[in-house]
């Protein structure tokens, strides 16, 4: 399987010469196979199959130029970025609940449970104490389906999100409940206190970087901060439905292409490693159908590893679509 060779690497747009008339960008939706690795909490090692977590993947757009010698130079040029993560981080210091709506803003999301059989003294709700009433069972039995939700989500067959990257990093998280005002409290701090700072400072953070994601398992498609564009192709999903496909709008038009890849590498590479990266998949486009540019990815080392991604090219200039 051919790889691109690490010619040279230019941020630069692919556009269309001549005249323009409006939007330039480009839509490109990629389904991405469950061989895609998927990267590490963010607190966590990374297990057998995954990438640590401060990694981005860079989708590539490749223009060919045949020198004097015959030989093909290949010209890289980033189209997007992108992440891949569990639809939630239960590591993440961040990982909590937010809104008017939530009983507990601040708290993180793996101790929710715990809080509302504190405040209901209800520890099990098959077996209530005296004076229990109906309500509080409900909260206790809701809170604890929550936490099984969770579990499912992330389980064999889970679901995973295509994300927006950044490599901003959430402040040090605290040794205990009673640290420095500018750390994160821990998880298992669940006082009301607690759950205002680790509130301020995850916000604070996020209001510095919209590109920081952080999943919630309230709404999955709608996460706490940065963009979801989209889920990895998994046909094993809690919901017995096959979910999948990301759909990112660029700026490039995409035109005049002759190929693309996607690249992972660590948000600071070592010293000497600078570049693309790893490849991890390589495809040319075809245009089976007038106006969208098909591209079957395959893995350079794995010819049955493959992904699929859809090219709706120069939308300033598109009569076939809208």
């Amino acid at each position: 399987m051919r790889r691109a060779t690490r010619g040279t690497v230019a941020a630069a747009a692919l556009t269309l010469a001549g005249c323009v008339n409006g939007f330039q960008g480009a839509n490109v939706q990629l389904d991405l196979s469950t061989a895609t690795p998927v990267q590490a909490d963010v607190l966590k090692t990374p297990e057998a199959g995954q990438l640590p977590a401060a990694t981005h993947f860079t989708l590539y757009a490749i223009q060919e130029q045949t020198l004097p010698d015959s030989t093909v130079q290949d010209h890289l040029f980033e189209v997007a970025r992108f992440e891949v993560h569990n639809i939630v981080d239960t590591s993440s210091p961040c990982f909590i609940d937010v809104g008017d709506h939530v009983p507990y803003p601040g708290i993180h999301v793996t101790q929710f449970a715990t809080r509302v059989q504190m405040d209901t003294q209800i520890p099990d709700p098959t077996h209530p104490p005296p004076g229990a009433t109906p309500e509080q069972l409900e909260l206790v039995v809701t809170a604890l389906a929550r936490m099984a939700k969770i579990n499912a989500i992330l389980g064999p067959g889970g679901l995973v999100a295509v994300t927006s990257a950044s490599t901003t990093a959430y402040p040090t998280m605290a040794m205990d409940c009673n640290g420095p005002p500018d750390q994160i409290p821990p998880p298992q701090c669940i006082d009301n206190a607690s759950n205002q700072r680790r509130l301020q400072l995850c916000q604070q953070t996020w209001k510095t970087d919209g590109q920081l994601w952080e999943g919630t398992d309230r709404v999955l498609t709608a996460p706490l901060n940065g963009t979801t564009y989209g889920l990895l192709h998994n046909p094993m999903t809690v919901a017995g439905t096959p979910v999948g496909g990301a759909q990112l709008f660029v700026d490039s038009a995409l035109v005049g292409v002759d190929a693309y890849a996607i690249y992972f590498q660590a948000d600071v590479p070592p010293a000497g490693m600078e570049g693309p990266g790893t490849q991890l998949y390589f495809g040319r486009p075809t245009m089976p159908t007038r106006g969208v540019f098909h591209v079957h990815l395959v893995d350079p080392d794995n010819a049955a590893i493959t992904s699929e991604m859809a090219v709706f090219a120069d939308l300033g200039q598109d009569d076939v679509h809208f």
